[in-house]
Parts: C-alpha cells; sequence; structure tokens
C-alpha cells in the first residue's frame, strides 16, 4: 500500500468516526454527511458542496460538530447578558463551499434578511443553538438565532446589525 493510499484511509477512518461520535450516518458522494435526524437547516445556492440534491441539510449534531463559538452578551431579546452558543457561520459557508456575497436568509415564519458574506467572513457571528447551555426552542427564537459578536465590537450594537439577526432560521440561501 503507498504512503497516499495509507494518508487517505486513516482520513477516511477518523471522519467515519468522527461522524458516528456526532450521531451522523452516512457521507454522502458530495463530501458531507446525510442528516440522522430532523433536518433544522437548509444551504441553497452557490454551494459547491451538498448531501440533498442541490441543497445541503443539517440536522442538529451536524451544526453543533462545526467549529463554534460561546458569546455573552446583551442583546435587544434578552434580558442581561445571555450566553449564546453554535457553530461560526463562516464554518458552515466553508463546509458548503460558499461562493456568493450575499446570504438570504429565511426564517420559520417567512421573515427573509438578506446579510452580506463578508460579515460571517469578518466578524465571528454564530448561529447559536444553544442560549444559556440549552437548546432554542422555536417559542424562544430557536431553533437557530444569528448572533453577531457584540461582546467584542460594541459598533455592532446597532439597528442595521440587530435586522439581520434573525431567530428561527431555517435556511439560508447563498447568492
Amino acid at each position: 500500500m503507498s504512503l497516499r493510499t495509507s494518508l487517505f484511509a486513516v482520513a477516511a477512518l477518523g471522519f467515519g468516526l468522527l461522524a458516528s461520535f456526532t450521531g451522523v450516518s452516512t457521507v454522502h458522494a458530495a463530501g458531507l454527511v446525510t442528516p440522522s435526524g430532523e433536518v433544522v437547516l437548509t444551504v441553497t445556492g452557490k454551494i459547491t458542496r451538498s448531501n440533498a440534491g442541490d441543497a445541503a441539510t443539517y440536522d442538529m449534531a451536524m451544526l453543533e460538530a462545526l467549529p463554534g463559538r460561546v458569546t455573552e452578551t446583551e442583546t435587544p431579546w434578552t434580558k442581561g447578558k445571555a450566553r449564546f452558543e453554535g457553530p461560526l457561520g463562516a464554518a458552515l459557508l466553508d463546509q458548503v463551499g460558499a461562493a456568493g456575497s450575499r446570504l438570504k436568509i429565511t426564517a420559520l415564519n417567512d421573515y427573509v434578511v438578506e446579510v452580506p458574506v463578508e460579515d460571517f467572513r469578518t466578524w465571528p457571528v454564530i448561529l447559536a443553538t444553544r442560549k444559556d447551555g440549552k437548546p432554542m426552542p422555536v417559542r424562544d427564537k430557536g431553533p437557530i438565532f444569528v448572533i453577531y459578536p457584540f461582546d467584542i465590537d460594541r459598533t455592532l450594537y446597532n439597528e442595521k446589525i440587530f435586522s439581520r439577526s434573525a431567530w428561527q432560521v431555517k435556511s439560508i440561501e447563498v447568492q
């Protein structure tokens, strides 16, 4: 067996172990695992990696397996500081091979907001899946809430950014 073949086998084994630890069952031909749980996010548009036709679908375990961040911050929608955690928006974009300049983010109630991809690349914006250590139910802005890093850059605490902070997110279209 060549060194290249051996390295590929080790990488494939590692990816398989990662998938088994995260509760994800299969790897799609395009390189993304297939969700084993309820799909909570669908990414479409200008992407190069998918697992459901032209879309990349995610269950909660897949999202929470992405590199993430914890932020403790005040928001206009919470009393006092809240602790939000979830995957970095940039990590999601990297995983799907996003190639656009805008994101059309749609919520469960069909609220739509356009967000520049640059926001996810410039700041550590997260797709919060947990608040104060607990999964966020729909009635409390879950299951996914776009949270900007108000804790590290107070200039983001403004109406323009508040309007981009969608909650109950169900899909992202890369444009």
